[in-house]
């Protein structure tokens, strides 16, 4: 971890130093932006901590120099206490956090950490875009566990080797990305074909596989090529191989043996050159031991045998699979890619994911689209976006009004209120949530009185989470808006709006 510091206080800028090295980081310590300018480089690996107030170049003049050098670079700005229009100024210029003077060490550790572990992320991300733009064809074979980089040294020791290959896993653990990968690092110029054999009907199978002549059944008006033959000299791919009905897996038998093949209704021998890579869910030896699966085919396409972990085997793999996920779903929706605090990681790496990286992927979509609960910390299993409860987006507002209850508007805010502030799941209403933001309902209004505005009652009750929220915080603006799940700049112009101080 390293921290690049600008401090013109020389007293500051050692106290500073001996906090950030005492937490793990190397520290560089500069006393102007002129002087650090030269360090930074397109791919510097750390943070950049700054003074606003400095000699010559100001930090808000050095940020707009990083942006220039790498936008996704981070830098917390630092500056006198109170101040917070410059708060909004340097949030606005793209600083990653903001810290005011005086702060307490872990406040700066907790800013600098997160702005640590982000640039991990992005700097892994690009050398994984770097890699497939090296190899456009070859699928990603993401992580750092001991069980992906044995997975990588099989596939560099057996893909040049054209013998066939069976690979097990659970769904989702990723099992055709496994077959393209060994396909793309074969160096086999044919296609590369897909088939999955549980969803071929069985009166289609054999055609769709084998291929057929003109004539060999009703309305077989000509020549069809199998997907066998399609797949002459590349790789094909037999998923789901345990739903094969058991007398097709005789004819595949032989064709894997022979290395020929016959057209349905031909007489006419084709030579085969195709590798075989099959996958299964199930346990085959175990499916021939019961007489559901052929024993002399599972030996044949099993002369190399690949086991694919489950997620929660490679626990420590889900950042880098998250951060991934979450780039290619911002790309693809036209969305900024989603924040997310260490918390929250510990909670998702401690899950189970019973769908593996295919339910990893969902989720990251859910979390790019903002349809993740504010303070779900635990990944939402199954299609489920919310019930009664707001939304990741930041505004805080629950499903229908019927369902807006006070738990709703707890986690909303992240703070987790008891007590009158908060009411009891189930027992507020439309008119509940109105009297909790401070503003009479609208079945309350007595002859003499207001009826305040829609607008005035949503500021009064938007200013009303804020407040919790930086109660919870204990003041922390960066872990508020985190709780808020908002960008901490919006969180700064709604505290410029709703006029609150800070202690």
């Amino acid at each position: 971890m390293k921290a690049l510091l600008v401090e013109d206080e020389a007293a500051l800028r050692l106290a500073t130093s001996q906090t950030l090295e005492l937490g793990g980081f190397t520290v560089q310590a500069c006393a102007s932006a002129e002087e650090a300018l030269p360090l930074l480089l397109a791919n510097f690996a750390g943070v950049v901590v700054t003074d606003v107030r400095l000699p010559g170049l100001s930090g808000l003049e050095l940020l707009a120099r990083v942006a220039t050098l790498d936008t996704e670079l981070p830098v917390i700005v630092v500056t006198g206490h109170g101040d917070v229009s410059m708060a909004v100024e340097a949030m606005r210029a793209g600083a990653y956090d903001f810290i005011e003077k005086p702060f307490a060490s872990d406040r700066l550790m907790d800013a600098v950490k997160r702005a640590q572990e982000r640039r991990n992320l992005v700097l892994e991300n690009r050398r994984l875009r770097s890699e497939r733009a090296q190899h456009p064809d070859m699928p990603d074979l993401i992580g750092r566990s001991e069980a992906i980089e044995h997975l990588k040294v099989v596939v560099r020791n057996v893909a040049p080797t054209g013998v066939d290959i069976l690979v097990n896993g659970q769904t989702g653990t990723g099992k055709e990305v496994m077959a393209r990968l060994i396909h793309a690092a074969s160096g086999r110029k044919g296609n590369f074909v897909a088939i999955n054999c549980g969803a071929l009907p069985e009166s289609v199978f054999e055609s769709e596989i084998f291929g057929h002549e003109a004539g060999a059944f009703t309305g077989a008006q000509k020549r069809r090529i199998g997907k066998l033959e399609f797949a002459n000299g590349g790789t094909v791919f037999l998923d789901e191989i345990e739903s094969m009905p058991m007398a097709l897996q005789v004819k595949l038998l032989r064709v894997l043996q022979e290395r020929r093949l016959e057209r349905l209704g031909g007489n006419e021998s084709v030579p085969l050159d195709c590798r075989v890579v099959a996958a299964s869910k199930a346990d085959l030896l175990a499916l021939s031991a019961q007489g559901l699966f052929r024993e002399d085919l599972y030996y044949r396409i099993g002369v190399i045998s690949i086991d694919l972990p489950r997620l929660r085997d490679r626990r420590e793999d889900i950042p880098l699979l998250l951060a991934h996920f979450v780039a290619e779903a911002a790309q693809r929706y036209q969305r900024a890619m989603p924040m997310w605090t260490p918390e929250q990681m510990a909670a998702w790496q401690a899950a189970d994911w019973p769908g593996n990286v295919r339910e990893l992927r969902n989720f990251a979509e859910r979390l790019t689209l903002g349809l993740v609960p504010a303070a779900s910390l635990a990944p939402p299993h199954g299609p489920t976006i919310a019930s009664g409860a707001a939304f990741a987006t930041g505004a805080g507002i629950s499903s229908p009004a019927s369902t807006a209850t006070g738990a709703g508007m707890e986690w909303a805010a992240g703070a987790g209120v008891t007590g009158s502030a908060a009411m009891t799941a189930g027992a507020a209403s439309a008119a509940g949530v109105a009297m909790a933001a401070g503003v009479p309902a609208a079945g309350s209004v007595t002859a003499d009185s207001e009826h305040p505005s829609l607008p005035q009652q949503v500021d009064a009750f938007e200013r009303d989470l804020i407040l919790r929220a930086l109660a919870a915080a204990d003041n922390n603006v960066a872990l508020a808006a985190d709780r808020l799940l908002l960008p901490r700049k919006t969180l700064y112009d709604k505290l410029k709006k709703h006029q609150i101080q800070r202690d």
